[in-house]
């Protein structure tokens, strides 16, 4: 008898996604795994019982996670689920580690081994198990379709005999990946767009899109990038020269989208109430990084804030997950290719390397420890029962490179960046 793969429903009403596509479920078996798929895991993402039996799995229960020998999920493991897991069991999810040691620290306790999919090292061969790029693009894919669905106009501009509509005018902060692709959407529907970011290398790439970049591209713009192709901070001086451009440019806008987080800290503020108040009745602010506590001042956490001068503030939780279909079948690809560096090809059976790099930026837990550098005193927390677990968990990071050198490969497995920066 092989080895077992168990795909939990998530727990948290807020996910419809699933870790596994019937796709995957057949790669999996392919590797020598029984696959075993609790019933109604991926309901929220249109896929029935039936598709995933189709594919070669076992439709099962909750219980089945004790029998489990790797276990796929989404969000992080609740206590609850802990409890039910076997001692050793690999545990492969996006754990949002950060401010979150108590929880950390339960999973040591449980003795599971787990990995934190959001740690996987920006280098070419982890591409494929990126989960916060194919997370992120959709966010910023989804972040257009809710602004122009709250936006009470058209977006392109319409030339007809009783006259002409303008387009509209969409802003884009920040430029990573969620960035690119709602820069690219806005596009396609007609807008008129225009993006800013610190980093003076993706100048290039919003123009590529048919945008306009706009910064203030002094010197100190000009250094503004790692070697890591990362956010550098800036100077108080140049943040108030950035702000009064930023400030002069949103009053103007149709649509802002906001997309900036700092692993491990609040997200930045970018947009002050002073700039929304300057905003015109019916314009629309979508805040990618609102549960981060936001980038706009007066978004709030699951709502669609409307302020006194008719401004709508959109802050929908877990934008991924408003695709829900498309973001589990990317995400169960993202996972499969990891797992499938973890397996002996040979025996067919769990054979996790620990010196390999990809195992050593994403495990968070293992033998009872917790073993990642930047969470090795979490075992030293006191236990108390982990928080709500938030929507989603779409680290900042830069926008991808075509070629990516060697040097940054090195420099990103060490640890998660800790700037300020576009949605992956």
């Amino acid at each position: 008898m092989g080895q077992t793969v168990f795909i939990p429903r998530e727990l948290d009403a807020n996910e419809p996604r699933v870790a596994v596509s019937p796709d995957t479920v057949k790669r999996l078996a392919g590797l020598g795994f029984e696959v075993v798929v609790e019933k109604g895991a991926g309901t929220g993402s249109r896929i029935p019982d039936e598709e995933f039996a189709k594919a070669g799995a076992a439709i099962g229960k909750a219980a089945d996670a004790s029998k489990a020998d790797v276990v796929l999920k989404v969000r992080r493991p609740t206590d609850a689920e802990l409890k039910g897991y076997k001692q050793g069991a690999a545990v492969i999810a996006i754990m949002d580690p950060y401010g979150n040691d108590a929880a950390v620290a339960a999973m040591a306790e449980a003795g599971i081994t787990a990995f934190s999919m959001e740690f996987m090292p920006r280098i070419t061969r982890a591409q494929v198990m990126d989960v916060l790029s194919s997370q992120a693009n959709l966010a910023g894919y989804q972040a257009v379709i809710d602004a122009a669905a709250e936006y009470d106009r058209a977006l392109p501009m319409m030339m007809t005999a009783a006259g002409t509509v303008p387009a509209a005018k969409a802003f884009i902060m920040g430029v990573g990946v969620a960035g690119l692709q709602a820069i690219a959407t806005a596009r396609r529907l007609g807008a008129v767009v225009t993006a800013t970011d610190v980093r003076p290398a993706v100048k290039e790439q919003v123009q590529s899109l048919g945008a306009k970049f706009l910064a203030v591209e002094d010197e100190e713009f000009k250094a503004a990038e790692t070697a890591g192709g990362y956010a550098k901070e800036m100077s108080k001086e140049y943040q108030a020269k950035q702000a009064a451009l930023t400030a002069e440019h949103i009053a103007k806008q149709d649509i802002v989208i906001t997309t900036a987080l700092i692993p491990g800290r609040p997200a930045p503020k970018l947009v002050s109430a002073a700039m929304v108040a300057s905003m015109k009745p019916g314009s629309v602010i979508v805040d990618l990084a609102v549960e981060r506590g936001g980038n706009v001042e007066g978004a709030q956490a699951g709502k669609v804030v409307t302020t006194a001068n008719g401004v709508k503030i959109v802050g929908h939780l877990n934008v991924p997950g408003r695709v829900a279909a498309s973001a589990s079948l990317l995400y169960a690809k993202n996972l499969f290719a990891f797992l499938e560096t973890l397996v002996d090809k040979e025996s067919k059976s769990l054979a996790i390397k620990r010196d390999d790099e990809l195992v050593k930026a994403t495990m968070l837990t293992d033998a009872g420890q917790v073993v990642h550098p930047n969470f090795a005193k979490a075992d030293q927390q006191p236990r108390v029962e982990p928080a709500a677990i938030p929507a989603t968990t779409m680290a900042a990071d830069a926008a991808p490179k075509a070629a990516p050198k060697k040097a940054a490969d090195k420099k990103s497995t060490s640890k998660p960046a800790a700037k300020s920066k576009g949605i992956a």
